[in-house]
């Protein structure tokens, strides 16, 4: 049975090819973040503690909206296109690289935003997603411990009917505590589409950037300066 990653992949492609006419993405944005400062015995007993995971309202305040990336649609990621269960890859020591195409981690996030990006350049065909994950801070290390590694030692993997091939590591960008990115090719339907992800953590959450092109594994890069300005919204 296919999923509805694989679905939307096989989207990605049917855009792709009429990239010259048309451009991917839902249209939407929300709102704008507005953060709050902790007493220092507070944030002394949370340095020791780890930091708590960030409620799905923060996140949703944090997240990037239209009114934060120029020339970029902005919408909500379907809920269907994020489900919560995870499904077995094969081999198992390629899970958390399977896990995070859908926003998923082990352990769960405590709660999770995403939104669909596409430009507003009729030529571009790049889909990407940005997501949010609230994490304690010590499973948000291990959530980032674990893709680093597995994006060194899985070369290939089957998840959902689909095979994943050439994960390889990329050179992480300097932002946030600590970042990971790699990139892979999906076999979805005859086609061989490019996609990146960058999972960056700034304290106890997790900022996810993925995308995916059928034409260009360049064009399949985050922009960086989108990835910065979402970390820096984080952080404020």
């Amino acid at each position: 049975m296919k999923s509805e990653l694989g679905r939307m992949l096989a989207g990605v492609c049917a855009v792709a090819a009429l990239a010259t006419t048309a451009a991917c993405g839902s249209g939407g944005g929300d709102d704008a973040k507005g953060d709050g400062g902790k007493p220092a015995a507070a944030a002394s007993k949370a340095e020791t503690a780890g930091l708590k995971a960030l409620t799905e309202a923060e996140l949703t305040q944090a997240v990037l909206t239209k009114g934060d990336v120029k020339g970029y649609r902005v919408g909500k990621t379907p809920d269907a296109e994020i489900p919560d269960v995870s499904v077995p890859a094969k081999p198992a020591s390629c899970q958390a690289i399977a896990d995070m195409m859908l926003l998923g981690t082990e352990p769960d996030a405590k709660a999770r935003v995403s939104r669909s990006l596409s430009n507003l350049k009729a030529t571009d065909a790049t889909l990407i997603r940005v997501g949010l994950l609230a994490q304690p801070e010590a499973d948000a290390k291990k959530v980032v411990a674990d893709l680093r590694t597995q994006s060194e030692k899985c070369a290939s993997f089957e998840h959902t009917d689909y095979q994943y091939t050439k994960v390889e590591p990329l050179k992480a960008p300097a932002v946030g505590d600590e970042a990971v990115a790699y990139s892979m090719t999906a076999k979805i339907e005859g086609d061989e589409i490019p996609a990146t992800y960058t999972v960056v953590r700034s304290g106890s959450t997790l900022a996810v950037f993925y995308g995916a092109n059928l034409l260009s594994a360049k064009q399949a890069k985050v922009p960086e300066g989108m990835i910065e300005a979402q970390v820096a919204k984080l952080e404020r």
